[in-house]
């Protein structure tokens, strides 16, 4: 019986993420034949795929916004104790008159996904025939790619991660094979479906959203928060959708659909990276996991009893 992990889309939220993989992995001693992840999930899967736990956390918890953005459209304050995001102008600028097409860029993601997934981790995931699966959005052909690194050359599948990762316009566009990409969660922010196509029978999923909406927005100030408000309206449609999708797939097809959302909003903007949330996200997450874990336990127990 196959069984995948499955890891949506998230930015620093993904630290959450990585706690909850670690409680399953490392606590609960259960192994998975496919990996799925879009956007800061895709990201998790190699390391994922070969039991590097530790590396990941590493990685997870040491990032900054230096890591990421060669030239970073934003501008963070903290007022009150709280994060502020507004629009770095001058950034922008620079990114227009030379040319480019988005507010800001993510070179810096691309040279660390060549830092941390190496040509070794690739030949040892393919050698284990471990399936690890990323998702693209390819705007030239308005239609959702998955990339499987068993049909991808390490240069190649290095690109595919980076591409369901930049989440424009704020960061890079990938132009590959003469199309243009960009991150994997405009279309599929959690491939559910992609991994029962696959023949999975048994799925952990990890969204990095709440199960119930508990926020409402404070209204946007300027075009860029405005932007920012509208690609997170519209993601979070897109998570609903694909789980709805999901959850119907899985009955049809007699597939055991586990579910793990986080309890609380981590972050109203998941581009800004803080190391000290994001090792505090981990730790939440691999509670969380385990505090669900007891809980299902509990009533699995009440049920027999009752009976």
């Amino acid at each position: 019986m196959k069984k995948a992990l499955v890891i949506s889309g998230g930015g620093s939220k993904g630290a959450f993420a990585g706690g909850v993989a670690e409680y399953l992995m490392k606590e609960k001693g259960k192994s998975y034949d496919m990996f799925l992840g879009t956007s800061t999930g895709s990201l998790m899967v190699s390391h994922l795929a070969l039991g590097r736990v530790e590396a990941l956390k590493q990685l997870y918890t040491n990032v900054t916004q230096q890591s990421i953005f060669s030239n970073s459209p934003f501008k963070i304050k903290t007022v009150h104790g709280e994060k502020v995001v507004s629009i770095r102008h001058r950034n922008t600028l620079w990114n227009f008159l030379n040319g480019r097409k988005t507010f800001g860029e993510s070179k810096n993601l691309r040279k660390l996904i060549k830092k941390n997934i190496t040509e070794a981790m690739y030949h040892e995931i393919r050698e284990e025939a471990k399936e690890v699966v990323v998702t693209v959005s390819n705007l030239t052909r308005n239609k959702i790619e998955y990339k499987s690194i068993l049909d991808c050359s390490y240069d190649d599948f290095c690109d595919w991660i980076w591409g369901s990762c930049n989440y424009v316009p704020f960061m890079s566009l990938l132009e590959k094979d003469y199309c243009q990409y960009a991150d994997g969660g405009f279309g599929c922010l959690v491939p559910i479906r992609e991994a029962i196509l696959r023949g999975a029978k048994e799925i952990d999923a990890i969204i990095l959203e709440t199960e119930v909406t508990q926020i409402n927005r404070l209204p946007a100030k300027n075009p860029f928060s405005l932007m920012l408000d509208v690609f997170g309206f519209m993601l979070e449609h897109v998570e609903k959708h694909n789980v709805t999708i999901g959850k119907l797939s899985a009955k049809h097809n007699d597939v055991q659909l586990n579910l793990y959302y986080t309890p609380t909003v981590l972050t109203t903007n998941s581009l800004v990276f803080d190391k000290v949330k994001m090792k505090s996200w981990w730790k939440h997450g691999f509670e969380h996991a385990r505090f669900k874990d007891d809980a299902t336990m509990n009533d699995y127990r009440t049920e027999l009893v009752d009976k």
